[in-house]
C-alpha cells in the first residue's frame, strides 16, 4: 500500500504540474489510460492523482464526456482574487509576529535570486515568486492558512501561464518584496500587511487587464484545440 501511495503522490505531481502550466490546455480530455502509458506509471495510481486533482477543481468529469482539464474563465480570477487578497494579507500579519530568524534568510535568499533572474525567465519569477508567498506564509506558522494558500495557487497558476507572454511587469514584485522582507525583520505588522496586499492588488490588476484582452467570447480563457 505504501508503494501506491508514493505512485500515486509522484503521479498527481506530475500531472499538476501540466494543468496547472497549461500543458494540458483547460478543456483538454484526460484519458487515464493514455496517461499512465505516457507516465510509465501504474492505472491505478493515475486514476488516485486524478480523482485528487479533481477534489481540488483541476479536473471536471462531465456524463457522456468523460474526465477533462476544468475550463477557465474570466469570473475565476475574480473569485481567487478574492480569498487571495485577505488570506495573503493575513499572512504577511502574522509572519511578523512569528517569523523565526531563519525564516528571514530564507526570504532574503529567494529575493535576492529573484533580483539576479533575467526578466525574461519569466517561468523561473514565477517559481521564485510563488517560493517567496510560500516563505511567507511558513513564517505565519499556521497549518490551515498553508494548506488553503497553497489550494489556491494550483488555481491561479493557471491563469499565470496562459498569459505567460504578456507579463512584462514581474520583475517589479523584487521591490516590493524587499519592503515586504524589511516590515517582516522590523515585526511591522500592519506594515507587512499593507505591503502584502497592495502588492496582491497590483497583480491582480495587471492580471485582469491583459485576461480581459484575451478572454474568448462567454469569457473562456485558453483552451484546448
Amino acid at each position: 500500500m505504501e508503494l501506491v501511495r508514493v505512485d500515486t503522490q509522484r503521479a498527481y505531481d506530475i500531472i499538476w504540474d501540466k494543468i496547472t502550466t497549461c500543458e494540458l490546455a483547460p478543456g483538454a480530455t484526460m484519458d487515464p489510460g493514455q496517461l499512465a502509458e505516457e507516465l510509465g506509471m501504474g492505472l491505478m495510481s493515475v486514476r488516485e492523482a486524478i480523482w485528487w486533482l479533481a477534489h481540488e477543481n483541476l479536473v471536471l468529469a462531465a456524463p457522456g464526456q468523460g474526465l477533462y482539464v476544468a475550463e477557465v474563465r474570466l469570473p475565476d480570477l475574480e473569485y481567487l482574487h478574492e480569498l487571495r487578497l485577505p488570506l495573503e494579507s493575513l499572512a504577511a500579519r502574522l509572519a511578523a509576529q512569528r517569523a523565526a530568524p531563519d525564516d528571514l534568510v530564507v526570504l532574503e535568499t529567494l529575493r535576492a535570486e529573484q533580483a539576479r533572474t533575467p526578466p525574461e525567465d519569466r517561468p523561473r519569477l514565477l517559481d521564485l515568486d510563488h517560493k517567496f508567498h510560500q516563505a511567507v506564509t511558513r513564517a505565519a506558522r499556521n497549518t490551515y492558512l498553508f494548506q488553503n494558500l497553497e489550494h489556491l495557487f494550483g488555481l491561479v497558476r493557471r491563469l499565470w501561464y496562459l498569459t505567460l507572454p504578456q507579463l512584462s511587469f514581474l520583475p517589479t514584485a523584487v521591490e516590493q518584496h524587499l519592503a515586504l522582507v524589511e516590515a517582516i525583520r522590523a515585526g511591522n505588522a500592519d506594515g507587512a500587511e499593507q505591503i502584502m496586499r497592495g502588492h496582491v492588488q497590483d497583480f491582480y490588476g495587471k492580471m485582469r487587464e491583459i485576461l480581459i484582452a484575451n478572454a474568448n467570447p462567454g469569457g473562456r480563457l485558453g483552451g484546448a484545440n
